[in-house]
Order: structure tokens, then sequence, then C-alpha cells
């Protein structure tokens, strides 16, 4: 531990820690060929620190990094044929707003009748996504911010590690590895600088518009066209692509800083019983959709599945699945939430009950 009278070393020291929890985590679930495992190991390994009382951290400016990291590598997997899907969307979109209407009327009903949540505390803890602002709603209407905190968090966790695993299952995976192989190759440096610049700038200009996940969109919007249009062909190098992996799988895992096992376990049945409310829901539709549409199953279960952006994006780029179609129907999914939640939680009768989390427990880690 640092020195109080040194809180930028000891802020160094506890991160240097995390990202090398999560490195080890994320490089051993990978060499032992689980898919998707440098997100899913350093996810898991970071949260079980953290409930352990280490003391996790992911400074702001360090989270922004990766996400235009992650968003650079996300657009160079784009390629012009990508495109041609563009009008399967309308649909698509369609579909997953009925999902996610069903998904918060089934999950808010369940927290509700099977562990006696009140409505505005089982309608938060049913927001599929859009973490900070149901967690902003959750302090400024008083309703019960440990639960809904845990029940957010164990869904997101859940899903990073289901996911790899029902569709290896089923064989719709492409095979393990430490990061995709062909998003990645030796480039020339003139294309690179032209690609980080043009990607860097996109990011910031969206991030600035306050669109949600700019960072990660923005980037990937700006590598993407370059890649898309096949202006460029450089790719980052492997290393910096799964050190942006392994930082989303840190900042995730960082979720679970603040929460001791305690109240984990407090709380556990209805995360994990809601979570499976949320997801039957969504295979529902997922079948509906690759019914009505040709999509690969893989493709929309990534882009169905209720948990935070950054890290199903992620998910996406592990899994070689469309990055497009998975984050147009994500930010789409955002966007629906975020101006939907609002709204049903001012309509909800107030809680008589109250509890609140520490401070730093309120603060969401992940922009999503």
């Amino acid at each position: 531990m640092g020195s109080p009278g040194n809180p930028a070393r000891q802020t160094a020291r506890r991160t240097a820690e995390t990202l090398a929890i999560a490195a080890v985590g994320g490089v051993a679930l990978s060499m032992a060929g689980f898919p998707a495992g440098l997100v899913t190991g350093s996810l898991l390994a970071v949260a079980a620190a953290a409930l352990l009382s280490r003391p996790v951290i992911v400074p702001a400016p360090l989270s922004r990094l990766i996400m235009v990291l992650v968003g650079i590598s996300l657009g160079a997997a784009i390629r012009p044929e990508t495109l041609q899907g563009l009008a399967r969307f309308p649909l698509s979109v369609a579909v997953l707003a009925m999902s996610t209407l069903g998904m918060i009327a089934a999950t808010t009903l369940y927290l509700r009748m099977a562990h006696g949540w009140d409505a505005r505390s089982a309608l938060l803890g049913a927001s599929p996504g859009a973490l900070a602002q149901v967690m902003a709603l959750s302090a400024e209407y008083r309703a019960d911010l440990p639960a809904i905190a845990i029940v957010q968090t164990v869904r997101v966790v859940a899903l990073t590690v289901g996911i790899p695993t029902g569709l290896a299952l089923f064989g719709l995976t492409a095979p393990a590895g430490m990061v995709p192989a062909a998003a990645y190759g030796a480039d020339s440096v003139p294309e690179l600088a032209v690609l980080v610049a043009v990607s860097g700038a996109s990011a910031l200009a969206v991030w600035r518009l306050r669109l949600p996940g700019g960072l990660m969109f923005g980037a990937m919007l700006g590598s993407g066209v370059l890649h898309g249009t096949g202006w460029v062909s450089a790719t980052l190098p492997w290393w910096v692509a799964a050190l942006a992996i392994i930082g989303i799988g840190a900042l995730t895992g960082s979720r679970f800083a603040n929460i001791g096992p305690r109240t984990l376990l407090r709380f556990l049945g209805a995360a994990l019983g809601s979570f499976a409310v949320a997801a039957t829901i969504a295979s529902l539709f997922v079948l509906m959709l690759t019914a009505l549409l040709a999509i690969p199953v893989a493709d929309a279960v990534v882009a169905f599945s209720p948990g935070a952006q950054d890290t199903m994006m992620v998910l996406a780029l592990a899994l070689h699945l469309d990055p497009v179609f998975v984050g147009a129907l994500h930010l789409s999914r955002f966007l629906l939430v975020s101006l939907l939640m609002p709204l049903l939680v001012h309509r909800v009768r107030p809680s008589p009950r109250t509890r609140e989390l520490p401070p730093s427990a309120q603060r969401p880690t992940i922009e999503d």
C-alpha cells in the first residue's frame, strides 16, 4: 500500500496490480482453450480479487484509452462485404425492441414476486444495460442500490462467461486463441499512424457529442470506414489488441469493488434468477429473428444479450462475429432503454425502503 501522502503512486500501484491480475487470468484461460478466454479470464480474476478485498482499480484516463483501442480493433474486422448486411437492421431493431420490453416486464415481475423487491428497485434491476443511467436513477429515486448493483453486475459476468461457453458447446464459435488471428498482422507504420489518428479523432468527436459508448463507437466508426472502404489494411499489433481486451475484462471485474462477499451472497439468488428470466426472453427472440432472417445464430445471441455494450462488443471481436450488426443493435437498445427507463421509473410509486451504497460504489466504472 502506498503512503497516504502520495495518492498518485498508490493509484499507479493499484492499477498495476489490477492489470497484472487481469493478465494472468486472461492468459491462463486463453491458453486453456476457453473461447474469448482473454476477456473472460481477466474479468473473473479481477472480480475474485475484488471480492477478496484487493484494491482493484482502472483509472478513467486508462479506461478511455482502452475503449479507443477496442474500437479500433472492432473497426479493423469490418470489410466491404460486412456493410452489405445493413438492409437487415430495421427488422432486427424492431425485434430487439420487443425483446427489450419483454425482458424488462418479465424480470421486473420476477424480482417483485419471487424476491419481494419494491416496484422501482425491481424495474431498475431489470434494465438490460445502460448501467450508468440505471445507477444514477437508483440514487435519485432512492431505490435499493446494493441489490440493483449486484443484479446488474452478476448479469454481465454471467453473460461474459456463459455466452462463449454456450456457443462453443453448439459449435457456433471459431477456435479459441489469444486474439482473433484474422484481424491482426504486420502492417506499414504510415498506415498504422493514419489508422490511429483518424480513429482517435473520430472517437473524440463522438465522445464530445455525448453519444452512448462514444469513445468505443467513435473509434470503431473511423477504423471501420478506413477498412470497409479498403483505404487501409493496417491493424493494431496483436499485443496491443490483447492488452485492450484484458483491460475490458479488468474494467468489468472491478465492478465488484466495494461489494463484500456477504452482500453478494445476500442478493445472489435474485441476480441469478433474474438473469435466467432475461436470458430466456432474449433466447426466444433470437429464435424469432433467425427464423425471419438469415442471420448467424452467434451474431444474434451476442446482439440480443442484455449485457454492457463494451463487454459484448469485445465478445463479438473475440468470437469473430459481425461487429457492425452487434454494435448497431446494442446501440439501438441503449438508446431505447435510455429514453424509456426515466419515464417508467417516474411513473412507479415510491419505495418505502431506502438503502445506499458507499459513494465509491455508486459510480460505475464502465462506460455503458
